[in-house]
């Protein structure tokens, strides 16, 4: 209010000296005298008390100003000395040259001054290469720290946020986690149990499970006579990724005491705080550890991260083929509602994919629609080779096998593009046909990985199965009979399955001499398959000088490299791990070889001890617990050498 008159106080009098000064001007220069003397007294006065009063009040002024600068450098030397944010400033050579009281109680130090930064944290190394808006958080003691680094004036500001990342981490082990658990082949053994049996089945499961889930902290309810639901949390899910979830072993090795041998299978969601996320992550991690032969635990996230433990069994046999016959229709109905059916396979074909490929064709022409097997006829190795000779021999089928390009052009909306023995886009011969087919199928006998073919019409993946060629011998057995196999067509596919099954020695099961049986009734020529799978002396000799260079490691795993810079076809890489695990005190054997293709291949092999699938898969391949390969790019055979060291060093500590 003071300030308020005093402003008055000297804006009034400066108007009554105005008017007072032009009332005299005027008077004198009127020539009236005494007038103008009466208005010049007044105004000699008024210009006197106007300038004392501005006096006194720039005085005053000046005084506020004065004490305002001095309580403003106090508060702000205050604030820098209080303030619970810590400061440093350090100079060119990372020598702190001044700290707030804050840092100095941070670092438990008497002084920072004349300290090195880097001694005081080797944090401070990334934080000063990083952005000023990216720096990552400082972790000293027990607390964390918000990092502000103002690189033109070497400043640093560090915000304590110990309790919000505390807040943080509590909130993420809290959030629900849902998993599906589903006890493989319960249903098919319960068949064959009596009602004393199954029910004794039926509580050993129940018991096991309940005993885990109380353990752990998981509530877990039976929906089914096969199935469970488990509701736990982040915090749960990480301790039982540290166990390894012993749940698979306790299943596996209990009911085998009782001559059952059940595996269990379960598929997880998380990451999410939606429920019905949740739960189609669960259950699509269920159907991916199916498609990988169960006995597993599959991990999914939201961002589509995934994690896999056990597989350390071989997949269980079907004892049915109701599955082979509802996907044979299903694949019939495909067909007859095609105007043509394509079949492709992998790139470097083996006798596998090819076989699998002409019986998919076969389909085709039993239902009365045009079949094509694509090709890249510069890919061909070996044994392709002169099958490819013998079928160049019949014009008629030679015809239907067409390159990537004629494929493209020859695809239509109502095209059914058929995949047969891989499941991975980047693994198949021409990746445009995928893109531009409306309808796919895929057939494979691989252990599903997380790269998958999207969009698909029909998959039927059976891990158990020795060979593409073996399913779709089975689904050609429900197709219509008006056209039968030739011999060269069922000789191809005996030939997938021989070179799959090393002769029917490894990965055999009963419907694989089924299924060698029925081309064996339908005209297969074993003879022929010998005559093809014959070897020239050149990759006997290649081959053996892949061995030469065999290190057997204490753990039983035998790894052998090619010659630095010569190519090596895929099939010669496979067969010598096929051979090296023929040796003694070998469990199991690694080939590394450069490829034509310009990259460093791997061929895995095993007895089953060591899954192999597991390796590769690190590595960003696949395939099976004891078959598996994958394709590196990188330089040097050493360099994948190292890699694949590096990736069983990290499979053999978890297995531990």
């Amino acid at each position: 209010m003071k300030s308020f008159f005093r402003r008055r106080a000297i804006r009034y009098p400066l108007t009554v000296i105005s008017l007072l000064g032009l009332m005299a001007a005027v008077l004198l220069f009127l020539s009236n005298f005494w007038a103008g003397l009466l208005f010049t007294i007044p105004f000699i006065l008024a210009v006197g008390l106007s300038w004392k009063i501005e006096d006194q009040t720039y005085v005053e002024t000046e005084k506020h100003i004065e004490s305002l600068s001095y309580r403003m450098k106090r508060v702000g030397e205050e604030a820098l000395l209080e303030l619970p944010i810590a400061i440093i400033l350090f100079n060119e050579k990372n020598i702190i040259e001044w700290a707030n009281p804050s840092a100095v109680t941070i670092f438990n130090k008497e002084t920072l001054i004349g300290e090195e930064l880097f001694h005081l944290s080797e944090a401070f190394h990334s934080i000063l290469k990083s952005e000023e808006s990216k720096t990552p958080p400082l972790k000293i003691g027990t607390s964390t720290y918000k990092v502000i680094y103002k690189a033109e004036e070497k400043l640093l500001y560090l915000f304590d946020i110990t309790e919000k990342v505390e807040m943080e981490s509590l909130y993420y082990k809290d959030r629900t986690v849902l998993g599906i658990m589903l006890v493989d082949n319960y249903d098919e053994l319960a068949q064959t149990m009596d009602d004393q049996m199954r029910s004794h089945l039926n509580s050993l499961v129940t018991s096991l499970v309940n005993s885990w889930a109380t353990e752990n902290g998981i509530f877990v309810k039976r929906i089914a006579s096969d199935r469970f639901l488990a509701v736990f949390n982040e915090e749960i899910l990480s301790k039982l990724e540290t166990a390894k979830f012993t749940i698979l072993d306790d299943i596996r090795e209990k009911t085998a005491i009782q001559n059952a041998g059940l595996t269990l299978s379960i598929g997880v969601g998380t990451g999410s705080a939606a429920l019905t996320e949740l739960g189609e992550l669960a259950q699509s991690s269920l159907d991916l550890v199916l498609g990988r032969g169960g006995d597993q635990v599959a991990i999914k996230h939201t961002d589509g991260k995934l994690k896999f433990f056990g597989g350390k069994t071989n997949p269980v046999e079907k004892r049915t083929r109701v599955r082979a016959r509802v996907i044979s229709h299903a694949l019939r109905d495909l067909i007859q509602g095609s105007d043509k059916v394509v079949v492709m396979g992998h790139k470097m074909p083996d006798m596998d994919a090819i076989g699998a490929s002409i019986g998919v064709r076969k389909m085709a022409r039993m239902n009365n629609v045009e079949g094509y097997v694509v090709l890249n006829f510069d890919e061909l190795d070996g044994s392709v080779t002169r099958l490819m000779d013998e079928i160049n021999k019949d014009d008629k089928l030679f015809q239907q096998f067409i390159d990537p390009e004629t494929a493209l052009s020859m695809l239509t909306d109502k095209s059914l593009l058929v995949i047969v023995d891989t499941h991975k886009p980047s693994m198949v011969i021409d990746e445009r046909l995928i893109d531009k087919a409306e309808k796919v199928v895929v057939v494979d006998h691989h252990r599903r990985g997380e790269e998958f073919i999207n969009n698909t019409m029909l998959v039927y993946m059976e891990p158990y199965a020795s060979s593409t060629a073996e399913l779709v011998t089975e689904l050609l057995e429900y197709q219509p009979k008006h056209e039968k196999l030739t011999t060269l067509e069922a000789t191809a596919l005996l030939a997938g399955i021989v070179v799959d099954t090393k002769s029917f020695t490894l990965r055999t099961g009963s419907r694989t001499f089924e299924a060698a049986s029925y081309l064996r009734t339908n005209g297969a020529d074993t003879v022929l398959v010998q005559r093809l799978l014959k070897e020239d002396i050149e990759t006997y000799i290649e081959r053996s000088k892949i061995i030469e260079t065999v290190e057997l490691m204490p753990s039983g795993i035998a790894i052998a490299k090619g010659q630095e810079g010569v190519a090596y076809g895929s099939v010669l890489i496979a067969q010598t791990a096929d051979i090296l695990l023929t040796m003694k005190g070998v469990i199991a054997s690694f080939v590394i070889a450069s490829r034509a293709d310009g990259k460093i291949g791997i061929s895995a092999r095993s007895l089953g001890e060591l899954n192999v699938q597991l390796v590769m898969e690190e590595l960003g391949g696949g395939g099976h617990l004891t078959n598996a390969a994958c394709q590196l790019e990188v330089e040097t055979i050493q360099e994948a050498e190292e890699l694949l060291k590096s990736a069983l060093e990290d499979k053999l500590e978890r297995g531990k």
